[in-house]
């Protein structure tokens, strides 16, 4: 590269120590100022291809940091002795990948960065836990550029890359007390492709993807809880310039139930019976996940007391078993009495050996029905 370069943070104009959101907002900005299907300046394309080359290292961290510590001069061909060929001042340093024919940063692949993954909330209720269920999931994603097949490249516009002469890679000689060494590092200006692209794909800007709203079917075990989370491979961002897709995570919440509390597998509601009912015992209709059981209540069945609907609760997940359902029985103590109950619940008070007549004691039942 020429040594008359602009800074490539003076390019873009940001700080050296700008983040790769402050970077990428930055090429964005100035890749719709002076892309050149929209600005017809003739310099505009020159501005767009310094833009570009710009944008091509600082949003690469290897790149970046071989930019901050050598500036243009890295990608340009090192001296055959001394210490200036990427090794920085110590002689020593990763010396056991010298002998061994590479550094950790020249592994003579093509550098293509992983998409992104992606997340998306999915809502249940307790009936589609029991059961399981099939969604259908509408998200955004980063996807293949149909234009230029996810090369980034206009039409034509692929060239050899002349740092490396098609290679991918550049060889380094190193001289030091123990000899003289060879290693090869990835081309960091083609990124090991062996090809620059002249003039980006306009509808991608260069980088190979564009964003699409795309739909996923999804088949969702019984048993999940919040939290959960389901991955789907390969359906999150794709790469850059055909890098291989990232993974698309799918967090399961689940809605509280007007009447069924989840502790795990097992399940509890409240059910309120008479006074009557839980004294003399009875059957009553319960409501359970997806219908409705009945439940023999024994004589005397107290406030609070619980009964068990075996195998009524959730299945465990990706487990064969189902857990309960627990009913906490409410007795309903009236508030209001006519004189015609009011009488017959004196003369039971009396069978149990308590004062009822008088309607300003302080006895259990007077209590009980709030009568002061």
């Amino acid at each position: 590269m020429a040594t008359g370069a602009r800074d490539y943070y003076e390019v873009l104009g940001v700080s050296r120590d700008a983040s790769q959101e402050e970077i990428k907002r930055a090429y964005r900005n100035l890749a719709a100022k002076y892309h050149p299907d929209r600005n017809k300046s003739p310099d505009a394309a020159e501005k767009f291809k310094e833009i570009q080359a710009a944008y091509d290292v600082l949003s690469d961290e290897q790149r970046r940091r071989q930019y901050d510590r050598y500036g243009h001069a890295a990608w340009d061909e090192m001296p055959s002795n001394g210490f200036s060929s990427g090794f920085g001042a110590n002689p020593f340093a990763d010396i056991f990948d010298i002998f061994f024919g590479e550094s950790p940063t020249a592994r003579g692949r093509t550098d293509v960065a992983r998409g992104d993954d992606l997340r998306e909330d999915v809502e249940l209720t307790l009936e589609e836990v029991a059961t399981g269920v099939t969604k259908t999931i509408r998200y955004a994603r980063m996807e293949t550029c149909e234009a230029c097949q996810g090369t980034g490249a206009g039409a034509g516009s692929v060239d050899t890359c002349p740092q490396c002469h098609g290679r991918g890679q550049i060889r380094f000689t190193q001289t030091s007390l123990l000899g003289t060494f060879q290693t090869i590092q990835t081309c960091m200006r083609c990124r090991g492709t062996g090809k620059v692209i002249r003039d980006p794909c306009r509808h991608c800007n260069g980088t190979g993807r564009v964003r699409r709203t795309c739909e996923r079917t999804v088949n969702i075990p019984a048993g999940v809880e919040t939290g959960v989370r389901l991955r789907l491979v390969g359906e999150g961002d794709v790469g850059e310039r055909g890098g291989p897709p990232g993974d698309l995570y799918l967090v399961i919440y689940v809605r509280d139930h007007e009447i069924f509390e989840r502790r795990g597998s097992h399940i509890y509601c409240e059910v309120p019976v008479s006074i009557t009912t839980a004294t003399l015992g009875g059957t009553i209709e319960v409501p359970v996940l997806g219908g409705k059981e009945t439940l023999k209540l024994e004589p005397g069945t107290q406030p609070g007391q619980e009964y068990v609907l075996p195998g009524k609760g959730l299945p465990e997940l990706n487990g064969r078993r189902r857990g309960d359902q627990h009913v906490i029985i409410t007795v309903q103590i009236p508030k209001q009495l006519t004189p015609e109950q009011r009488a017959l619940l004196q003369q039971l008070a009396v069978t149990f050996g308590e004062k009822a007549e008088d309607h300003e004691s302080r006895s259990i039942l007077a209590r009980l029905f709030g009568k002061h």
